[in-house]
């Protein structure tokens, strides 16, 4: 453990004019106050604390943080209140302390209305000094570094909690080296097998291709030299979950992962990024699509940056970031950066944006959130995504969350605007309202007198902003679509464990969830807001677990169609249960199944009087619902016989097999596999896209395969 003296030393380091007798007396107090308090390590309490303070020191925090760090727990964990720590250290002291208290008695991993709650109050207390949360944030990373002592089912909890809120919170605080330890910890907890299977790729790789990171910083370093540019570059390979997240994303295995490793370039000017940036590009041809220029239009949390791709050594892609070192120093230490010291002096770095301001306009734009859930929603959908600029057609800049629409953008020059969105042009053209937008995109939104949202619109969007005025139009609109839909459901369900949907039971369930009344209820169910069997989970729990064991008849697989109609699934996309689906009806017969992200869709957009709504039955479906994936093996003896039985142990039948392409070395071939659900046909495939002899898994949509 470190001790008082050793403390004070790492502060000093950065901060001569520290003082010393506040640090002194707040590591007395709390060793004081500890005293006898083990951790489940068997350790002394007391050594948590000061290693919190001890990785704040690292950020060049000021004192009265670094004496929160060693105080945070005594309020919550001992005797010490809130004036006896004011009268001793200083209201500001005990202001801090009190907000790291009230958060740590937050449960934020609760996938409940309190988490929503808490969450809010969460953002309220950051809103206040942002200290707090750094206070807690080194408090969690502790925590993760040392949660191998704990019981399994806590360090569970601890470890999604991390992931869901404090691992993308430190992200968009600016501390990306913070977010991507907290991530990695937890994906250590949550999935070691993954983990373990990447780093023993990660080990095969290095002895297939030896170290490739001094090799690459050697070519980037004599580039630099030969334009006469000096910079430091530093290489590093990227983390296991950052590589498993891309693996998911892209649908690639890790063979097929090219950018593994990611390379920083620091300068000491402006200019000399782009004079990097030329050299790099002269050397190397740049990857389409991957270059982000965060200098010009920096992030809203104050990170600047140039992010290129380029194909290095052997074709191999490589990421590389360049900026200055003042630049480097926000993005490492983020909105640390305002109270940090250098020299005993607090520097007030011209790069970072004000995060209390930034703060603030984010639960502005939420405050009309019409419950706690909703706040949730849109704010983590706007504080945990990375940002495109895009231009209104007379110039102005609209910034907008990675994977905006058109809509996204139409709602964020105006509502109004939103609501009678009709169409979208970007750099001129036409294009579908789905359409994931791009940096510096120009966007043009046509618009229709009496046009109103379409439901189908919730699940394209990403901003909390369009979400919220969508569904607020949509519950105007369509209430009574909606409760009538949300009814079907709902008697469904409650028929499902032997139960009738009585306006009486409606109106208990809804009290149960915090609604007004069951009409409301039926609302949210309608419109895919609320799952009406999670609403009868709450007032019959033992019988709807027992009626998860109870097959769903195929005659009843999908709600909402009319009356009499027969329903087939779309070949193009072949949705299964899970999925978002809507229904496109033909004159003559039954509606078609697409899942909601079908590009066939497009050919419907001028003809929103074709869609309906539709939503799988809940429950259990049986393994008939055929998918199509497209597999490419190592042609080596065994290998297909080995995929069938992995498809097989996973309780999946295989209806056809199909070659598409052989070689010498592979072939590529489509396997139409039977599954109940997207849960189902996910696990089919994380089995198959394991084996060592899978180069590639993807599932296989096609056009060419409309109904």
């Amino acid at each position: 453990m470190i001790d008082a003296d050793d403390l004070i030393a790492l502060v000093r380091n950065y901060n001569p004019k520290t003082n010393e007798p506040l640090l002194r007396g707040a590591y007395a107090y709390a060793q004081r106050m500890h005293e006898g308090q083990t951790r489940h390590s068997g350790e002394p309490y007391f050594t948590h604390p000061v290693a919190v303070a001890a990785i704040l020191t690292e950020q060049r925090l000021d004192d009265a943080t670094i004496a929160t760090a060693l105080l945070h727990d005594t309020i919550e964990d001992t005797k010490g209140t809130y004036s006896e720590i004011a009268r001793l250290f200083g209201t500001d002291v005990a202001e801090l302390v009190d907000g790291v208290t009230k958060l740590t008695n937050l449960e934020l991993s609760s996938r409940e209305s309190k988490q929503a709650e808490n969450f809010r109050k969460l953002l309220m207390a950051m809103s206040k000094d942002l200290r707090v949360i750094l206070v807690k944030l080194a408090d969690r990373l502790h925590n993760m570094r040392t949660i191998r002592h704990m019981p399994a089912e806590k360090q569970a909890k601890k470890a999604h909690e991390t992931m869901d809120i404090y691992a993308p919170l430190a992200g968009r605080m600016g501390m990306q080296w913070m977010r991507e330890e907290l991530e990695d910890l937890s994906f250590r907890v949550l999935n070691p097998e993954a983990r373990n299977s990447i780093m023993r790729r990660f080990l095969t790789l290095q002895k297939e291709t030896g170290d490739a990171i001094p090799r690459i910083s050697d070519d980037i370093e004599a580039v630099l030299d030969r334009h006469g540019l000096k910079a430091d570059v530093f290489g590093r390979a990227k983390k296991p979950f950052s590589i498993w997240r891309k693996m998911q994303e892209k649908e690639l295995s890790f063979s097929r992962l090219s950018d593994i490793y990611g390379f920083r370039v620091l300068t000491a000017t402006e200019d000399d990024c782009y004079r990097v940036l030329g050299a790099i590009h002269q050397r190397w041809r740049a990857v389409p699509g991957r270059f982000k220029d965060y200098i010009s239009q920096p992030k809203s949390n104050g990170y600047r940056s140039i992010h290129t791709t380029v194909s290095g050594r052997d074709g191999k892609r490589v990421e590389v970031q360049i900026r200055t070192r003042q630049m480097h120093d926000v993005a490492e230490s983020g909105v640390a950066a305002h109270w940090s010291y250098r020299d005993g002096v607090r520097s007030e770095n011209p790069f970072a944006v004000d995060p209390a301001k930034w703060l603030e306009g984010l639960t502005e734009r939420f405050e009309n959130a019409e419950d706690n859930d909703e706040f949730l929603e849109h704010v983590k959908l706007e504080m945990y995504s990375d940002q495109v600029f895009c231009f209104t057609p007379k110039g102005d800049v609209v910034q907008l969350p990675k994977g905006a629409t058109p809509i996204d953008f139409a709602y964020m020059i105006h509502t109004r605007i939103g609501h009678s969105c009709v169409g979208a042009k970007v750099d001129g053209l036409r294009v579908p309202l789905w359409t994931r937008l791009k940096n510096g995109q120009s966007i043009e939104i046509i618009t229709a007198e009496g046009q109103t949202p379409q439901a189908s619109w919730i699940d394209i969007v990403v901003t909390g902003r369009a979400k919220a005025a969508i569904r607020r139009m949509l519950r105007e609109e369509d209430r009574e679509r909606f409760i009538k839909l949300g009814r079907e459901l709902a008697r469904l369900a409650f028929e499902q464990v032997g139960k009738k949907a009585t306006d009486k039971a409606l109106d208990t369930a809804a009290r149960a969830i915090g609604l007004k009344n069951g009409a409301e209820m039926l609302a949210r169910i309608g419109s895919a807001e609320l799952s009406a069997r999670s609403v009868v989970a709450r007032i019959y729990p033992e019988l709807a677990r027992q009626s998860d064991t109870t097959d769903v008849e195929a005659r009843r697989a999908v709600i909402g169609l009319p009356a009499g109609a027969e329903t087939r699934r779309a070949q193009c996309c072949q949705p299964v249960p899970g999925e978002r689906i809507v229904g496109i009806t033909y004159l003559g017969r039954g509606p078609i199944v697409h899942a909601i992200d079908c590009p066939s869709l497009a050919a419907f957009d001028d003809s929103p009087e074709r869609w309906i709504d539709l939503h799988w039955t809940e429950g259990r479906h049986a393994a008939i619902h055929n998918v199509t994936v497209d597999v490419t093996l190592s042609n080596q003896k065994g290998v297909l016989g080995r995929i069938c039985t992995l498809i097989g142990e996973q309780n999946a039948n295989i209806s056809d097999l199909h070659f598409i392409d052989r070689k010498p070395d592979y072939f590529r071939l489509l396997i139409d596999v039977d599954v109940r659900n997207a849960e189902h046909l996910h696990a089919v495939m994380m089995a198959v896209e394991l084996d060592s002899d899978v180069a590639s898994l993807q599932r296989f949509r096609s056009l060419d395969r409309r109904p």
